[in-house]
């Protein structure tokens, strides 16, 4: 075994939140080192520039790790949850493999236990993160118009807003007819040249990578300056454990780099960036005389109160093309009609319309989520015409509430190809979030008949195989019931921070990259005044 030389911050985790986290400090003089399970991805390598490139999104470019089977990949144990996680190990980390669909969580988010009587509320407030927010939207730099009434007034967007094409004006007039609220999505994706990267050509399916860089991954954005900066990022790092000292403090952690050696980085204080899964299952896999039972877990809560995003499709039929395959496959419209609470629904909280773009060729084929193939015989091709460039399809974004029960552990058989034990996934979808979703979807149908489709067709089960976000760690200041203080550091470990969305307290209706960049960027700067 080798030992690195004592860093001031070591962050793991190379992904939105580690990125971001990276940057600030060394930008404020500190020496920070990140380490990364995956490594660069060459933009010349996303499957964009192959005649297959629509088949490696159900292979090597799915979403779902036990779908890749990559080597940098480790395997999850998902067989008692209807919902697979959704993740990608590289530099950048998911922002490589995302729609870069970019909202804010809203204010009430931060308060649903007063308003509500559900969950709890965030250390926080949405005006304490408007600062980080509007720091990070410069950073990535956001497409998009000021002015939504859904929010607080936001500063000015750094490009204008993705244009909405045939498909966006037919679908705002379905939500104009009804007089529900819509507007132009915030999105990660700059529309005109933006601080040295090329803006968006339209080109699709963002999230297979972006070969132009337009799209906010952070190996594009945060990386290369943090790199400038003085940061430090050891990729192909995959961390066993996290060390601890006779003090109980975090000293460091053991990783197997690119050879397979096991390496010891010593370090001042640790930051934890390594996504909803891989950071309950690191303090888990960190056991100790002094922490039996895993980092940072005396009080039994390491990953329990998982939370995803459920989520369903519903696809509407059009008589006429929409031209639904120019622009970002996943940046549109979003509708927070039915965001708040409403008892008369039947179900606490709301959900978001995300408007997405039509089907590429052999997803319009195969029925995308939804499923319906188109069928074989005589009739496939005027079938298939029928549906190429004519459909939109309405994303329900679903608020899930934390339950215990919900839960990662740590698997008793499988590990992953260093032998350390895998993550096992226990999640049930509760009665609300079902609810929620079915009222959604009824919703959704209503507005694409009001926008003119012909025809409307939903995911059969109102779940998918795959959920956006997850927060198995409640951020709070009482150690009795949370994992970590008002300040991102663990109540029993002060020196260990994490930042990643384990840190969210709520999962919003909405995707969460926003919201937990700019809570990395507030946990950082606390670090920064305090001197870690």
């Amino acid at each position: 075994m080798t030992t690195g030389e004592r860093v001031d911050v070591l962050v793991i985790g190379a992904g939105a939140s580690g990125a971001a986290v990276a940057w600030m400090l060394a930008r404020a003089g500190i020496g920070v080192t990140c380490l990364e399970q995956g490594d660069w991805v060459d933009p010349k390598t996303y499957p964009h520039w192959q005649p297959d490139w629509e088949l490696h999104r159900h292979t090597d470019w799915s979403p779902e790790p036990n779908v890749r089977r990559l080597p940098q990949d480790y395997p999850v144990n998902d067989a008692a949850s209807p919902i697979a996680p959704l993740m990608y190990n590289a530099v950048g980390g998911s922002t490589i493999h995302w729609s870069a669909h970019f909202p804010r969580l809203r204010p009430s988010d931060f308060r649903v236990r007063s308003l509500d009587g559900v969950a709890d509320d965030w250390p926080v407030d949405y005006a304490t993160l408007e600062p980080f927010f509007d720091l990070n939207d410069r950073m990535m730099g956001v497409a998009g118009i000021a002015g939504d009434p859904a929010y607080p007034p936001k500063s000015p967007r750094q490009t204008p807003p993705i244009a909405l094409d045939t498909l966006g004006v037919t679908m705002a007039r379905g939500f104009d007819r009804l007089g529900w609220h819509w507007w132009p999505s915030d999105s990660a994706i700059i529309t005109r040249d933006y601080d040295g990267r090329r803006a968006c050509n339209n080109c699709g399916p963002c999230d297979l990578g972006c070969p132009t860089g337009a799209k906010a991954s952070t190996d594009v954005t945060y990386w290369p300056k943090a790199l400038a900066l003085g940061a430090r990022l050891v990729t192909q790092a995959r961390v066993r454990e996290i060390t601890v000292g006779p003090d109980g403090r975090a000293d460091g952690v053991l990783y197997h780099d690119r050879d397979g050696r096991v390496v010891e980085q010593k370090a001042r204080a640790v930051v934890l960036a390594a996504n909803g899964i891989g950071t309950p299952r690191l303090l888990l896999n960190s056991r100790s005389a002094q922490f039996p039972d895993g980092l940072a877990n005396r009080n039994g809560l390491v990953g329990r109160n998982l939370m995803f995003h459920p989520y369903a499709i519903v696809r509407g039929v059009f008589d006429e093309p929409l031209g639904g395959h120019r622009g970002p496959i996943g940046c549109s419209i979003i509708s927070q009609e039915f965001y708040e609470t409403d008892l008369s629904r039947g179900f606490v909280r709301g959900y978001s319309f995300q408007v997405a773009r039509g089907l590429s060729p052999i997803s319009t084929a195969t029925g995308g989520l939804v499923g319906d193939r188109v069928p074989w015989g005589r009739e496939h091709r005027r079938a298939y015409d029928s549906r190429f460039d004519r459909t939109i399809s309405v994303a329900v974004i679903g608020e899930d509430l934390p339950e215990a029960h919900n839960r990662v552990d740590l698997d008793p058989g499988l590990t992953d190809s260093h032998g350390i034990p895998a993550p096992r996934v226990s999640y049930t979808l509760s009665d609300n979030s079902r609810r929620m979703l079915e009222h959604g979807v009824a919703r959704a149908r209503e507005a694409l008949l009001a926008a003119g489709a012909r025809a409307v067709d939903v995911n059969p089960s109102c779940v998918p195989a795959a959920g956006i976000s997850w927060a198995p760690h409640a951020w709070e200041r009482d150690p009795a019931t949370s994992v970590i203080d008002a300040e991102g550091r663990c109540h029993d470990v002060p020196n260990l921070y994490i930042v990643d969305g384990s840190a969210m307290v709520t999962s919003g209706g909405v995707n969460p990259t926003s919201t937990l960049q700019a809570v990395a960027l507030y946990i950082a700067d606390g670090m920064i005044r305090r001197r870690a």
